[in-house]
């Protein structure tokens, strides 16, 4: 698989903190890119650091389906990744049509331009952290019941419904990756969305890191190589078992512990404040990564640790 070459594909959301790394990827592989992204999160910037800064961009909002159509007919992508999406949780319950016409809307018409224009595969993305329902086992397999609490998780597992139809009734090969939290260089430290970044961004800066809530939620965390490794693992695999795949590290870990680590990677004493937590948020969240290790033959992934003082060094950068 390392050294097989996608000859051309398409890829929303390219711009962002996943997408950027895939695109990076690609390029380094030899693969044409059309990156889709109306850069209202991402930037240039992102694809020049990644290396993807050869590829094609198509500023646009995927909402808007006619010119989607007519770029992806012209490029003739043999796959598709699709990323673009809107990922703030906080975001999806105060403008949950706002969200839905993002993540919903926007996903039917990249699965309709990727069928009128025969792609091989598409690589949709999805959540782990907020489709499952409350109270479900951890490490959650991809057979659990879902009923997400937020808006978000949503509009994430209506687009995978979307997927599906898609797959019955139009033939369009379409796989789901359920990320877990991703992190890692590139991912903004000023954003509503990455408490990775935004720890480690207060901590650099002298400041206390702010949890909401008791600090006692926990979330799986997977570094974004890992991620993009996923995208095109998927992507290549010949003959996958499964349509829904979970992407993460497998390891439950506290947002608390979250915070003390990146503190000791730091040598910082600073202790976390603690405010309200927030409304949609799920209380645990840990992924059964058993099955996409086997159906795809993805690598250990990268221990956290090392993941963290990859991200500072990057965030390092940035001052």
């Amino acid at each position: 698989m390392d050294g097989a070459v996608i000859p051309r594909a398409v890829v929303t959301g390219g711009a962002g903190f996943v997408g950027s790394t895939l695109v990076g990827e690609l390029v380094r592989r030899g693969t044409r890119v059309l990156v889709v992204d109306d850069l209202s999160r991402g930037s240039v910037a992102n694809l020049h650091r990644t290396g993807g800064g050869s590829a094609e961009l198509l500023r646009h909002d995927i909402r808007d389906r006619g010119p989607l159509k007519t770029a992806f007919a012209a490029f003739e992508p043999d796959v598709v990744f699709h990323l673009a999406a809107q990922i703030d949780v906080r975001f999806s319950m105060s403008e949950p049509f706002q969200d839905a016409g993002v993540n919903v809307l926007g996903s039917i018409n990249v699965f309709g331009a990727a069928t009128a224009t025969g792609v091989r595969r598409v690589v949709n993305t999805s959540t782990g952290g907020a489709v499952y329902s409350v109270g479900v086992r951890v490490p959650t397999p991809e057979t659990a019941p879902t009923a997400p609490e937020s808006a978000y998780g949503t509009s994430k597992l209506a687009a995978e419904s979307y997927a599906e139809w898609f797959r019955r009734a139009e033939g369009l090969d379409v796989l789901t990756l359920r990320y877990g939290n991703v992190y890692g260089p590139g991912q903004d430290p000023r954003g509503e969305a990455g408490v990775v970044g935004i720890f480690c961004a207060r901590l650099l800066a002298g400041e206390r890191p702010v949890i909401f809530g008791d600090g006692a939620q926990t979330r799986d965390f997977v570094h974004v190589r890992d991620a993009a490794a996923a995208n095109l693992a998927a992507a290549l695999a010949p003959a996958p078992r499964h349509r829904v795949n979970n992407i993460g590290s497998g390891r439950e870990t506290s947002v608390r512990d979250l915070a003390d680590r990146i503190a000791a990677v730091l040598g910082s004493d600073l202790a976390p404040e603690f405010v309200a937590g927030r409304p949609g948020e799920v209380r645990r969240s840990c992924l059964d990564v058993r099955r996409a290790r086997a159906d795809l033959g993805l690598a250990a992934p990268l221990p956290l640790d090392e993941g963290l003082a990859d991200t500072l060094g990057w965030i390092r950068t940035l001052r």
